[in-house]
């Protein structure tokens, strides 16, 4: 069976059934307690999570570990337990994205990542104190300081 809901952004949309996620708890100032992952752009990585009643409400998310290679989930072990889980293997990791006009403003909370497993999705706070609330996803690469010649004066 499917599951076929409006998007503003992306018109009518038809996902598996297995494909919808549920939000027990719901999102953190959000409305909506089914959700679907939505791909629009395959091999970037950025996904949507649509809400499944509301058109208009979708926010990018990706995958934390994909632009943080040493981020890391701590959890508490009630969430844990909530979850009904014991090996974080076994859920998928993301996080949501603040988008800007300007890509180097763009960024990734990850102190209240989204865990899913089994259907049921979740948003926790990570316990690790390095996770920020806003980590930029892109940075300017850094160029390499050129060393000055000494000036000479032409006369």
């Amino acid at each position: 069976m499917s599951v076929t809901f409006e998007s503003i952004r992306f018109g009518q949309v038809e996902i598996p059934e297995d494909d919808v996620i549920e939000f027990p708890s719901g999102l953190i100032g959000l409305g909506g307690l089914r959700y679907a992952l939505i791909d629009r752009n395959p091999g970037t990585g950025f996904l949507w999570l649509h809400a499944l009643d509301d058109p208009a409400l979708a926010l990018p998310v990706v995958s934390p570990t994909q632009f943080f290679s040493t981020f890391s989930l701590q959890l508490a072990s009630e969430d844990l337990e909530l979850i009904g889980i014991e090996d974080m293997g076994a859920a998928r990791v993301y996080v949501t994205v603040r988008a800007a006009t300007d890509p180097l403003d763009i960024t990734a909370n990850l102190r209240a990542p989204l865990v899913i497993h089994q259907g049921r999705g979740y948003q926790l706070i990570n316990l690790d104190e390095t996770a920020p609330l806003q980590a930029p996803l892109f940075t300017m690469p850094t160029q390499p300081t050129a060393e000055h010649a000494p000036s000479v004066d032409a006369a």
